[in-house]
């Protein structure tokens, strides 16, 4: 969700005069998204930096630089390991959780609970021979803190019970990440006997009649699988009884079990889905999930107090979207931007700078001075059709991430922190400032706080929201 995105979904919204919900934050800045090894990073580094406050080398989750990628016995040792924002708040006594339209294994709420040398270990499928690490979907239902987070919704069945076989989610957005656990066990059945053996109040929920029938008074520990993959585009999702919730159904929920406590919770929301539909070159896709990510902030500020609570977003990286000159005011962000005085073929507002070959719309043409290369006419296509492909100039097996910086909104206490070009791991240290965590903690200082944190792929196309409740 970079800022072209982010303007495109202000465009598709509303017009060139509107605001998304987040734009009308009192503070924003930017954050440079490098990694410790890539100039351009994927989502496991960057969301280790957000929420450990250490920039991490591409595909790591939840350990520090000096573990190198397939590095299983670097990321066991105590010092590789770091602790996450979701850790902090639990020990400061506070609630924690996360909200995902991707598997819950998945590379953005991995850092949040996962100690990993490989992203993709999702489950024991992908781990290497004789290995003696542990998947992350173990992580998440055995080990600390994934067992004592009380929120955890989003997709991924696939990788917590072995040979799931629930109806998978739709082909097209399927990713080559996938990992399907064959080893016996069933870890959603794991997080029921763990919590009924600790005598804690909790819920699993599968669909949106369940989550909407839940009773939150008895409910405090949440787990919402949804799907054996990443949930479904927003605008393919079915949403009847036995359908998945959508991002703000999400929220809504995850919000109403943390604001319990008291002392205050941490909460991250992830649009993946966003990044997803960039990858494959589906504009507008992308934009329609950044449009429900922009619903799901509102919501969010719609049930929080800015004189108490910190709301944050911001993305993890870019995408190589651009927004072509020159189309006239008013006009769809989807359709033509005029034609080519060189070629004399019309091209389109938004494209990409690399793509699948989807994306790759040139031809060799014939002719009387000899063959050429040549671009397709895109206007003899349905380019406001939500699966149309923009036409990308370089061909890659799918669309790449970008490189640039990515900004950051805040609004309620402590916002103002959020004010310069900051590198991305500023934000765990602002946020540990603003919540008394870590080493800010004090018992005797009488300040509790929450954070919550909305990724819109957010992941990798994230888009990330913080909220952090002082009494």
């Amino acid at each position: 969700m970079g800022p072209n995105t982010v303007t495109a979904t202000r465009l598709y919204k509303g017009g060139e005069t509107h605001r998304l919900t987040y734009e009308k934050f009192p503070h924003m800045g930017l954050l440079k998204t490098y990694s410790a090894n890539k100039m351009v990073p994927d989502s496991a580094c960057t969301a280790t930096a957000m929420f450990c406050g250490v920039k991490t080398n591409q595909d790591t989750i939840g350990v520090d630089a000096s573990v190198k990628k397939n590095d299983c016995e670097g990321s066991l040792t105590p010092e590789g390991r770091l602790q996450s924002l979701a850790a902090l708040a639990l020990k400061a006594g506070k609630s924690a959780g996360f909200v995902t339209t991707m598997r819950v294994t998945h590379a953005t709420p991995g850092p949040i609970y996962a100690h990993s040398a490989n992203r993709n270990w999702e489950c024991e499928a992908r781990l290497p021979e004789g290995s003696r690490c542990k998947d992350i979907a173990r992580q998440l239902v055995e080990d600390w803190p994934g067992r004592d987070l009380h929120v955890i919704m989003g997709g991924g069945r696939q990788a917590l019970v072995s040979n799931s076989t629930g109806t998978p989610i739709d082909p097209i957005s399927k990713d080559w990440w996938t990992c399907y656990r064959q080893d016996g066990r069933n870890l959603i059945q794991t997080y029921r006997e763990d919590k009924t053996n600790r005598g804690m109040k909790h819920s699993v929920v599968s669909n949106n009649q369940e989550l909407d029938e839940l009773d939150i008074e008895n409910t405090d520990y949440l787990m919402g699988i949804f799907s054996n993959e990443h949930l479904s585009y927003d605008q393919l999702r079915h949403k009847g009884p036995e359908g998945m919730p959508s991002l703000s159904d999400m929220v809504k929920a995850a919000i109403k079990v943390l604001k319990k406590n008291k002392k205050g919770y941490f909460l991250m929301v992830e649009g993946g889905n966003v990044d997803m539909a960039h990858h494959r070159g589906w504009a507008k896709r992308a934009v329609d999930e950044a449009a429900a990510l922009d619903a799901a902030v509102q919501l969010a500020a719609d049930m929080t107090d800015e004189e108490d609570t910190l709301l944050i977003v911001t993305s993890d990286h870019t995408h190589t979207l651009n927004i072509n000159g020159y189309p006239d005011r008013g006009e769809s962000i989807f359709g033509m931007a005029g034609t080519s005085t060189v070629d004399g073929v019309n091209y389109t507002t938004l494209s990409y700078s690399n793509g699948g070959p989807g994306s790759f719309q040139f031809y060799v043409k014939e002719g009387e001075e000899g063959n050429k290369v040549a671009r397709k006419e895109p206007s003899e296509d349905d380019t406001e059709a939500f699966d149309y492909t923009q036409v990308a100039g370089i061909q890659l097996v799918e669309n790449s991430h970008g490189g640039g910086d990515v900004t950051i909104y805040a609004r309620g206490p402590y916002s103002h922190l959020f004010h310069n070009v900051h590198e991305q791991h500023y934000v765990f240290h602002a946020v540990s400032y603003a919540a008394r965590l870590g080493t800010h903690y004090s018992s005797s200082s009488g300040t509790t706080a929450s954070v919550s944190a909305l990724n819109l792929s957010i992941t990798t196309a994230i888009a990330i929201l913080f909220a952090m409740i002082k009494k």
